[in-house]
């Protein structure tokens, strides 16, 4: 079962508009400090930590918004302050903050001191899949369904609440476009300025980032069979409707059957705010789960992969920066592609051999194991896919974009700690 859906969530938001509006009031005639405060949606990663990483050096007053107590942890552990983010501390230094710094949305921190503040909006992956404006989904209600006037109203606020996004970067121009379409922005608040994100894909060595990959699947799934290929399937969301790739039991066997002839592993993946039943009804050291409940942010594991396998996921853009070759399991691109739309053709980046379903899958994934001549031909088109979309591959995205920031809210201010 679906764990998330646009339509629960946005009826959920209509339900507490009181609250923005009482937040608004507030941010209203509290004045603003130096202080830059931080979030994310899928935890202490992402983003968000790379901009922690250069404000902090810099000398900036910091704190960290965590959902929970394992989060805030998470965050003490680094060093950084961490308030609960939905209580009255964690509202007070949203209000407070100065610059706000968020990868999901304004839920990142706390979402009714927001107004006032300068927001950057990193955004977590390229956009294959439409989002925001683009897409009829997010303006879908569990609340009236089917009231256009409902729609509008939600397409009405989600404007509004995109015109708070002070800043927000692209992988290049090409991305940016699509940003500036989905979130109703003037081009000169999307700068090119590559992802903040990936710049672990490019920071030290390649053996080192191997090493470093290697080491953080073992610490999340322990050891693999020695020598196996790592091959990661990361399936996207599916807007709360059930997953059509989820494997029968007939179906587990003949993908623990084909892992066994290779000697590799499959890491499950799941979007976070899906849930899918990618558990084998039987016992076997072929299939790991490596969620997000597992690890927050998988972008530093790339480099300790082998393959991945994907439908939608930004992921295909992110894995040839490594660079990886990628898989691409789609059963449902037409429905998808009807319901969500994407960018561009799903052609344009799957080719014209996406498996359609696990057979198929399996036999591509048999092949690219066993025959070196395609292996090379995948991960050559992993790495042309990506140097359209990447612009910047030299680990300074996360300084480009704390530049930017400090420019656009004028280079005089200086840090000054303790103010709240």
């Amino acid at each position: 079962m679906a764990s998330f859906s646009f339509g629960a969530g946005n009826a959920a938001k209509l339900l507490r508009l009181p609250l923005y509006g009482l937040g608004r009031l507030v941010t209203l005639i509290v004045p603003r400090t130096d202080r830059w405060v931080f979030g994310c949606g899928a935890g202490v990663g992402d983003g968000p930590l790379e901009i922690w990483r250069i404000a902090s050096s810099e000398g900036r007053d910091t704190v960290w918004l965590a959902a929970d107590e394992a989060e805030a942890r998470e965050a003490e552990a680094l060093g950084i302050p961490a308030l609960p983010k939905f209580s009255w501390r964690g509202f007070w230094a949203t209000a407070r903050g100065g610059v706000l710094v968020v990868s999901y949305g304004a839920g990142d921190v706390n979402p009714y001191a927001v107004s006032g503040g300068f927001l950057a909006q990193l955004w977590h992956g390229i956009p294959l899949k439409r989002i925001g404006l683009d897409s009829a989904e997010t303006v879908r209600s569990a609340l009236l369904p089917d009231s256009a006037a409902v729609s509008r109203l939600l397409a009405w606020l989600y404007r509004g609440a995109q015109r708070r996004i002070s800043l927000i970067p692209a992988a290049s121009h090409l991305v940016r476009g699509r940003l500036e379409s989905a979130f109703g922005l003037p081009d000169g608040r999307v700068v090119v300025t590559g992802e903040p994100r990936v710049d672990v894909l490019s920071r030290g060595g390649e053996d080192d980032r191997r090493t470093r990959g290697r080491e953080i699947v073992r610490s999340v799934v322990g050891d693999a069979p020695d020598g196996a290929a790592l091959v990661l399937y990361a399936p996207t969301w599916r807007d709360g409707d059930v997953d059509p790739a989820v494997p029968d039991a007939a179906g587990w066997r003949e993908i623990v059957d084909a892992l066994d002839r290779v000697n590799a592993v499959l890491l499950v993946r799941s979007h976070r705010l899906g849930e899918g039943s990618y558990t084998p009804p039987f016992a076997t050291e072929r299939v790991r789960d490596l969620g997000a409940h597992r690890l927050r942010d998988v972008t530093a594991a790339l480099p300790g992969l082998d393959a991945l396998v994907t439908d939608y996921s930004s992921l295909a853009y992110d894995a040839g920066l490594v660079p990886l070759p990628v898989l691409y399991l789609a059963p449902d691109v037409d429905a998808y592609r009807s319901r969500r739309g994407f960018y561009g053709s799903y052609r344009d980046v799957a080719g014209d051999d996406h498996a359609t379903g696990w057979t198929e899958l399996i036999a591509q994934l048999v092949a690219l194991r066993e025959d070196a001549a395609i292996r090379e031909d995948r991960t050559a088109r992993s790495a042309r896919l990506s140097g359209r979309m990447h612009a910047f591959r030299d680990g300074g995205n996360a300084r480009r974009v704390y530049d930017a920031i400090i420019a656009r809210r004028g280079a005089g201010r200086s840090p000054r700690r303790g103010r709240r």
